[in-house]
């Protein structure tokens, strides 16, 4: 199963309101195409069809980020807090500067939370 984390994104967070707006309150549990003909034929999806989208966004994202993101920040910053819990690292830093090559960003106060993204057994078996 991937990581949740970015279901807590503006991406995210759309992807749910959206799959809310379309859930149907009625008591039928069929097969993904059944839910699927549903949805095209009432516009509305049922809470199974839609924890499954959820499920492969979860999915896509960690993916789309293991592959395709290359680009490396630096931060300096004070440290807050830390906690270490269920192999999930959470900082919390005041006065960070970020630093990209030729660009600098300071924020008050940020949180980071840095999961191992080697061991997400996102590649078991379906």
């Amino acid at each position: 199963m991937a990581y949740q984390l970015y279901r807590n994104t503006t991406l995210g967070n759309s992807l749910q309101e959206s799959l809310d707006e379309l859930i149907q309150v009625c008591g039928c549990v069929g097969s993904a195409q059944e839910s699927l003909d549903e949805l095209i034929q009432s516009q509305q999806i049922t809470p199974q069809l839609a924890l499954q989208v959820l499920l492969q966004f979860d999915k896509a994202i960690n993916s789309a980020l293991a592959q395709r993101v290359r680009n490396r920040v630096n931060f300096r910053g004070s440290l807050n807090t830390y906690r270490f819990c269920d192999n999930v690292w959470t900082f919390v830093l005041n006065d960070v500067e970020f630093r990209e090559v030729t660009e600098l960003v300071k924020v008050d106060k940020v949180k980071i939370v840095a999961c191992d993204g080697k061991n997400t057994g996102s590649n078991t078996a379906e």
